[in-house]
Parts: structure tokens; C-alpha cells; sequence
């Protein structure tokens, strides 16, 4: 009787051991093959607390990423700009919305003013972009190679609503490092 148990505790052991090992294969191969699904970030943008057009910023008036993300070229993040600098672009007196084609233009620069430009609180904006927590991307060292922001993030400047256009799985950067002859190593990407 207990060679029996014995037998069938071994059996229920290896079952439960190939459940995991075929559980962590499939985690593997789908972080590494396939595409995330809508709600990690694919589909239209999300919604955020000011309709701020990339269109108008970097298509019609020029402006360069860099001007508003300060710190893409020296740091990890590219950091989304202070209130403080929102305003210091839109002096009232000259850049008002007027001027725009669009009729929320002047509603959306007004609820910089009212809401945000008096208390100096930050916009709490809607997170497009995101990666696992295991997972430290810096964007300083890309940038300063002379990769575009437009390789990874797509054309903002065509965008009304910024939305993410790339997987952004572990072969995709993989691949980028392997053609730039960038590091390949694990520490170089996880913690």
C-alpha cells in the first residue's frame, strides 16, 4: 500500500513539475514572440487631462522633442514637462488658441490656466508607454547614439492622441543591440 502512495505522490510530483515548467516555457516564448494585447497599450491612446496636440507642437510650429523632454539626452526618463514650462511658451497675450483651427484650443489652454497654471500643480497625465517593473530602459544612451525618438515611439508628430505603436518586447530591442552593436548581456537591460 505505501509503495502505491509513494508511486502516486512521485506521479502527481511530476505532473505538477511539468504544469510549471510548461507555464514558464509559455511565459518566455510570448514576452519574447508575440504582441501584447490592446490593453497594455495598443488601440487608441489613452484619454489625458489636457488635449495636448503633438500635431501642432512638433508638425506646425517645429519643435524639437527635446525642448519639452529636457532630460531624454541625459537621463533615464524623458521626463513630461512642468506646468511652469507649458506656460512659459503660452504667454497669454500671444499664444491664446485664437489662432487655431481646432475649437477646443482655447478650452484646453484655458484649463492650463485655471486649473494647473495658478496652483502649479502637475498634469497628471495618462502613462502611454510602459514596461515590466524587472525591466530599466535609460533613455539618455539611445538618444546620445543617434537613434531616433520616432524608431520606438512612432511619427508624434502625425499623432492627435499619442498612442503606442510598437510592441517593445525583449526581440525588439534584442535585435536593435545586435545591428548597433550594443551590449547583449542581461544586466544591461534587467535588474
Amino acid at each position: 500500500m505505501n509503495s502505491r502512495l509513494v508511486k502516486t505522490a512521485i506521479a502527481v510530483m511530476g505532473a505538477s513539475m511539468l504544469l510549471v515548467f510548461g507555464l514558464v516555457a509559455w511565459f518566455l516564448f510570448s514576452a519574447w514572440w508575440s504582441s501584447p494585447p490592446p490593453i497594455l497599450g495598443f488601440g487608441d491612446g489613452p484619454e489625458q487631462p489636457i488635449a495636448f496636440p503633438h500635431t501642432v507642437h512638433v508638425s506646425d510650429a517645429g519643435i524639437d522633442c527635446q525642448f519639452c523632454h529636457r532630460t531624454v539626452s541625459t537621463d533615464e526618463a524623458a521626463t513630461i514637462p512642468a506646468v511652469a514650462q507649458c506656460l512659459f511658451c503660452h504667454d497669454f497675450n500671444k499664444i491664446d488658441g485664437s489662432l487655431s483651427e481646432s475649437g477646443t484650443a482655447q478650452v484646453e489652454l484655458a484649463k492650463l490656466i485655471a486649473d494647473l497654471g495658478e496652483t502649479q500643480e502637475p498634469i497628471n497625465w495618462a502613462r502611454v508607454y510602459r514596461l515590466p517593473d524587472h525591466v530599466q530602459f535609460v533613455h539618455a544612451p539611445h538618444i546620445q547614439q543617434g537613434i531616433s525618438c520616432s524608431t520606438c515611439h512612432g511619427d508624434i508628430a502625425s499623432m492627435q492622441v499619442v498612442k503606442q505603436v510598437r510592441n517593445l518586447k525583449m526581440r525588439d530591442c534584442v535585435d536593435c543591440h545586435k545591428a548597433n552593436n550594443a551590449p547583449t548581456d542581461c544586466s544591461t537591460c534587467h535588474y
